[in-house]
């Protein structure tokens, strides 16, 4: 613990150096007139705040899965591998059950301080410690701008998985997006299928959306919120669109295309991941086991009958073979539950015998991944300090930080730094009921400041020309691009699970995609030109790059070559391990999640996603793993309609 405090302490200390030496006005919408207090105040604070957040963090602790290590030949009805979003919530759901006995394998650690800070989420993307920190193969067609244009893939190692280091943006994704996965032969995932296990994880807590009761929940594990804290930027940009003629909406409610502030998965102003959600209630339950620091090897699987019949995992150096009688259920995410499927014997056949595996099923898995790439270009700059600065937000002389430890208020309560979101189709702009294909996604900074910069491994002339703008006032609208055609694949490099795969995700393979990006960018652009924007001389921050000057300036080419070279992941990747009807040739589970070919064995995360969902993908994540844990209570004769908060016993 005394080394967090020191860590935390450091990361303040930055703040001091570099405030102390660029200090200037800036807005901040809680303290106007500095009527909290001196900033010799705000500094006195601090020691009362740190221990007001070390008790939090200690209550926190307390409520932590005690770590329990199987004995080698132990047995459980359900193996779960992966405590994140998923396996997180299947766990809970499943030891509803008393006589049910699971066990949650998780590779990672615990939870530690600093996650629950929203606004820290851009540093956990490049923590070692809580991240696998995938990198994508080079390419020349994308992620051109990123150090050997290899794009930077976190995911979560911890327990909590990418719940733990996203933007805890909650979107759903509109209706269309489930019909169509029932129109291509999933039975049961259809909009009014899925929407009871939407309304079944959520507290809707915003008070002018709760009592939608045909859309929301308000008895879920998992709470969400809208911060009070907006930078008048915010407000302006949603002004703003309003005058392009985009309703203002809730994008979780019936209307999927328009904009708003953001729905966030955070409680009492701190994160709140699927751990915080789903296992914290339910750390005293004697028939949950979560095993911590466990490395899956092999998903273990009886040849003669095909059945999955339990695992191999290692932990403090010794390789551990533990038994289900019921099920393996694979939650370990895009990448790594297709990498563990191969690495037992269950994908492409020649892939796996090239590499000395025994094949078991051969099985496109590895196939069809999906993302959404972003593009990160998109910066105005504007005539008055009215948004925030990262390096303002963490030095300790202001009283960001204090508000935040002692009253969980302020702009640390912001996800990453986000403040509004939009969803809009640029096929049909004038319509408000269609299939959005492209987000924006609002923050009221510039995004040039050291830790964005390099959280995305742009290269260094790429952040050297950052670095020119990093006390400049502005704001960023990242273009998203929502219904991708292009897919990628995951393939295996070695028969070793401790050898990452080869990830290759093809971004902007089909040219729809680029014409689709590049009219995002436009739309984004004519944000810039409202009336609203230009109040505050709202000027594109246009930082060329030598690869696209041959190309003229605002041209379709130059937005492909800019495009191709700023684009990386929004860390939704899915679709490796592809749900489909039986007889698809192209999918890996069926409709009930379970592994075509192999008995015992189901896929319950991103993995099993048939076509990218418009929206992030935490809340549809939640929502596969609500109906898993219904569907496989259903299979054992175990399902009693028990909606709401996973209770202890």
């Amino acid at each position: 613990m005394l080394n967090k405090v020191s860590s935390f302490l450091y990361v303040l200390s930055i703040g001091a150096v570099i405030n102390l030496s660029h200090e200037h006005t800036y807005y901040n919408s809680n303290y106007n007139n500095d009527i909290s207090g001196s900033k010799l105040s705000n500094l006195l604070k601090l020691p009362i705040g740190m221990q007001n957040f070390l008790r939090q963090n200690q209550h926190y602790l307390n409520q932590e899965m005690p770590d329990k290590t199987p004995q080698f030949g132990d047995t459980f009805d359900f193996i779960i591998i992966g405590a994140g979003t998923a396996g997180a919530t299947i766990a809970a759901r499943l030891s509803e059950v008393p006589q049910i006995k699971v066990l949650l394998i998780e590779a990672g650690s615990r939870e530690n301080l600093f996650t629950a800070i929203p606004i820290f989420a851009i540093v956990l993307q490049i923590n070692d410690k809580i991240n696998w920190n995938y990198r994508t193969k080079s390419s020349h067609k994308y992620c051109r701008g990123m150090k050997n244009n290899s794009c930077h893939w976190p995911s979560g190692k911890v327990v909590g998985g990418s719940s733990v280091l996203n933007f805890m943006i909650a979107t759903r994704g509109s209706a269309e997006n489930y019909d169509r996965w029932a129109e291509m032969g999933n039975e049961g995932w259809a909009y009014q299928d899925v929407l009871q296990y939407f309304k079944k994880l959520e507290t809707m807590d915003i008070p002018e959306i709760k009592s939608d009761n045909d859309y929301h929940g308000t008895n879920g594990p998992v709470h969400i919120t809208s911060s009070s804290f907006h930078t008048p930027l915010a407000e302006a940009f949603l002004e703003a669109v309003k005058e392009l003629g985009y309703p203002l909406v809730d994008y979780n409610g019936k209307n999927g295309i328009g904009f708003s502030y953001l729905q966030n998965t955070i409680k009492n102003g701190t994160r709140m991941s699927s751990n915080r959600a789903y296992l914290h209630p339910v750390y005293s339950r004697t028939n949950l086991y979560l095993t911590r620091e466990s490395m899956v090897t092999k998903v273990l699987i009886d040849r003669i009958t095909n059945r999955a019949i339990g695992v191999a995992f290692v932990k403090n150096k010794k390789t551990i073979r533990v038994f289900a009688k019921k099920e393996v259920i694979l939650c370990a995410g895009a990448i790594r539950s297709p990498q563990l499927l191969m690495l037992s014997g269950i994908g492409p056949a020649k892939h796996l015998t090239d590499l000395g595996i025994k094949v078991i099923q051969d099985a496109p898995v590895g196939e069809n991944l999906m993302d959404h790439p972003t593009f990160f270009g998109l910066t105005f700059t504007t005539n008055a300090a009215v948004g925030y600065r990262f390096s303002d937000l963490i030095n300790p002389i202001n009283s960001h930080i204090s508000d935040f430890l002692i009253n969980r208020m302020g702009s640390f309560t912001m996800p990453g730094g986000c403040e509004a979101i939009g969803f809009v189709n640029t096929k049909h702009i004038k319509k408000n009921n269609n299939l959005p294909d492209i987000e924006l996604l609002f923050g009221g900074n510039s995004m040039k400041e050291i830790v964005p910069a390099r959280a995305f491994n742009f290269k260094d002339p790429i952040t050297q020309e950052w670095d020119k703008y990093s006390l400049s006032n502005g704001w960023t609208v990242l273009p998203v691009l929502l219904k991708p055609k292009s897919r990628g694949r995951i393939t295996l490099l070695a028969s070793d699970v401790n050898v990452k795969p080869e990830i290759v995700p093809n971004y902007f393979d089909d040219p729809d995609d680029v014409r689709t990006m590049i009219a995002g960018i436009r739309t984004a652009l004519s944000i810039g030109r409202t009336k609203t924007m230009q109040a505050f001389d709202s000027q594109l921050l246009n930082i060329t790059y030598t690869e696209c000057n041959n190309y003229k300036y605002d041209s379709d080419a130059y937005w492909e070559c800019a495009i191709r070279m700023l684009s990386t992941t929004l860390y939704h990747y899915c679709g490796t391990c592809k749900m489909g009807p039986s007889g698809d040739p192209t999918a890996v589970v069926d409709p009930r999640l379970k592994v075509i070919g192999i008995e015992g064995l189901r896929v319950a995360d991103a993995s099993i996603v048939p076509e990218i969902i418009s929206a992030h993908l935490n809340i549809p994540v939640y929502m596969i793993a609500e109906k898993a844990a219904d569907m496989i209570k259903e299979d054992w004769g175990y399902l009693e309609k028990s909606y709401g908060k996973p209770t202890s016993e």
